[in-house]
């Protein structure tokens, strides 16, 4: 071996040892993007973007090479509140040649980036450029508690858990949300979107220090603040679910006199009877409910339905009327033979079990149509009901799924089948008119469309996937009829209000939760009717403060060795399969120390304490 090709060697070994290192880099640089705060200037965090687009550049093209270094000076300028309108415009043109001209994807999809965030942020810009300053209210806030749709203090009741507080961090969250346990079990936790904790390993399992507080002091122990003077006025909530319950307790707590319209046998909404058993015991829903009935003056009437009629006499009757009846009927399919005997809505199906009628699939294919957390609900539902065989088909690829991918995994370790890129275009039936089939028609992945890739068919023939039962799972719908036929404004289905929440024309009617903004996630519908609670308080003249006595202990230094992310584990697939029992396991207190111990108190340091006390209803 010459010299020649020992130095060849050696520089390409230094060359991969470079680019390890550099990974390695890069992946703290993602981190950081991952763990951006809520409230930043839009135009900083702009900056910060394009300049790691300007480190990119391989120098070959010139307005790549030139144009990204010029632009990020011109974004430095606007960021600093130095430009002027005339730059920003010159910014703007800048920022379309190099897109248009720019030869690799570098360039054209920073200036790309740019241009749309100009677009986006504009009053920002224009803030900066002729208020020389940020907007108002542009700040960096606490992430988990900004995040948290109900804004609970999630910094005050980890310190509480860590300290073995359980029922202080109870009665921490149920300062802001009623259902305790219901978020502690099955919220999506935005919380973690942005934990500052990614920045040293892993944002921390919020919900999982949730569980194990609940799971040591059930709502139903831990008292309940005490309630303001009487006050005799009245208000009707229309709809049991968590949305009307948050707004029952939290005006209950003020002293006014509730009453819960359900059309339903029992109250929980879509927590009873839109998520199975083995997600959401009853008994732990029963638990958060009994919490909130305990507020004092709540009357709960089930099984009262409320129609035209109906409506007219709450309206009238009442002081002020909340409608939160969520989103509850199932949206079908227009295709062949949909009305055939075992084709079914899942939304029906989950419900009916809400009241134990559980379904006896024993021996039979279940084919289920969709890809949220509905659809996955139906699949593992099924195998516990006995089916031979479950699948789950969708028109889209399994990454672009709208279900939480720890529910796609539970359900493929329970042995559901998915198939992906299918759309149903038929049921196939046999002589008796039953189900045999689903037909479908196998798609293709194209453009992006409302941020997620859109199918379109592919040139192949259709499918045949063998079903004695399927379940249709493709979203939700509003009974809003009544209402529209009292004179209630809709959308689409959907309540119109104003930024409080308040029906458009209708001085004493609100609406929120599902029903106002499309079916969601729980934690929403209960922000909503928190700040609905808030807002017919003040309609009605008064304007309560709840206060919490509860002291949030003594923020220690910050432990920023990296750990591993506790997480929570369930039972196991061949076991848990076969029951409706809650499938998820709880931490041990050794490992809820460790994960409260990596909680890096941002309401203590770095951001300060949050504000609290919104109105508002984004």
């Amino acid at each position: 071996m010459d010299m020649g090709e020992t130095l060849a060697k050696l520089s390409i070994a230094s060359k991969v040892e470079d680019d390890a290192l550099l990974g390695a880099f890069l992946e703290r640089h993602g981190r950081r993007i991952a763990a951006m705060p809520p409230g930043i200037c839009p135009v900083a965090a702009q900056l910060s973007l394009l300049q790691a687009a300007a480190a990119q550049t391989c120098g070959k093209c010139v307005p790549c090479r030139d144009g990204l270094p010029r632009l990020v000076a011109m974004i430095e300028r606007v960021a600093a509140c130095e430009a002027g309108e005339d730059e920003l415009r010159a910014c703007r043109s800048l920022a379309e040649m190099v897109r248009d001209t720019s030869d690799c994807a570098i360039g054209y999809e920073a200036a790309q980036a740019l241009l749309e965030g100009m677009d986006a942020f504009a009053s920002e810009y224009e803030s900066h450029v002729r208020s020389h300053g940020c907007r108002e209210g542009v700040k960096q806030s606490v992430p988990c508690e900004t995040l948290c749709p109900a804004h609970v203090n999630v910094p005050g009741y980890i310190a509480l858990v860590e300290a073995g507080d359980y029922a202080g961090a109870v009665g921490m969250v149920r300062k802001d949300n009623p259902f305790p346990t219901a978020c502690a079990l099955v919220c999506e936790h935005p919380c973690e979107a942005h934990c500052r904790r990614t920045l040293i390993d892993a944002p921390l399992n919020i919900r999982g220090i949730k569980k194990y507080a609940v799971d040591h002091a059930p709502a139903d122990t831990v008292p309940i603040p005490v309630h303001s003077a009487d006050t005799a006025r009245t208000v009707a909530i229309i709809g049991g679910g968590p949305s009307g319950l948050t707004c029952a307790y939290f005006l209950a707590l003020m002293g006014h006199r509730v009453t819960v319209f359900e059309a339903r046998k029992q109250l929980g909404g879509m927590l009873r009877y839109g998520i199975p058993a083995y997600r959401f015991p009853r008994e732990r829903l029963d638990e958060d409910i009994r919490g909130i009935l305990s507020a004092g003056s709540i009357t709960a009437r089930c099984e009262c339905p409320v129609g035209l009629h109906e409506m007219g006499e709450i309206a009238e009757t009442y002081d002020a009327v909340y409608i939160a009846i969520g989103a509850q009927t199932g949206k079908t399919l227009r295709m062949d033979h949909a009305d055939a005997a075992g084709v079914m809505s899942a939304v029906d199906l989950l419900g009916r079990i809400g009241d134990g009628d559980y379904p006896d699939f024993s021996g039979k294919r279940v084919v289920v149509v969709g890809g949220g957390n509905v659809a996955m609900d139906c699949a593992r539902t099924s195998v516990r009901a006995g089916a031979a065989e479950v699948t789950v088909v969708y028109r889209r690829r399994k990454e672009d799924m709208t279900a939480l991918s720890a529910e796609i995994e539970s359900a493929i370790a329970e042995g559901v089948e998915m198939i992906v890129l299918q759309a149903p275009v038929g049921i196939e039936t046999d002589e008796a008119g039953r189900c045999a089939a689903l037909i479908t028609q196998p798609q293709m992945i194209g453009p992006v469309r409302g941020g997620r890739p859109a199918p379109i068919a592919a040139d192949k023939p259709q499918d045949r996937v063998e079903a004695d039962v399927v379940l249709i799972a493709v979203g939700q719908d509003i009974q809003a009829a009544p209402f529209e036929e009292y004179g209630l404004e809709t959308n689409r289905g959907c309540f119109v209000v104003d930024e409080y929440l308040a029906v458009t024309g209708r001085d004493n009617v609100f609406a929120g939760g599902d029903c106002q903004t499309g079916p969601a996630t729980a934690i929403k519908a209960i922000a909503a009717g928190r700040v609905v609670a808030r807002n017919i308080d003040e309609y009605l003249g008064y304007h309560h403060t709840l206060r919490s006595d509860i002291p949030v202990p003594q923020a220690h230094e910050n432990d920023r060795t990296p750990r591993g992310r506790v997480e929570i584990t369930e039972r196991p697939a061949r076991v848990r399969r076969n029951d409706f029992d809650h499938v998820e396991n709880g931490m041990s207190r050794e490992e809820v120390e460790q994960e409260c111990g990596r909680c890096l108190r941002c309401d203590r340091f770095g951001f300060g304490v949050s504000e609290g006390g919104r109105q508002q209803y984004a």
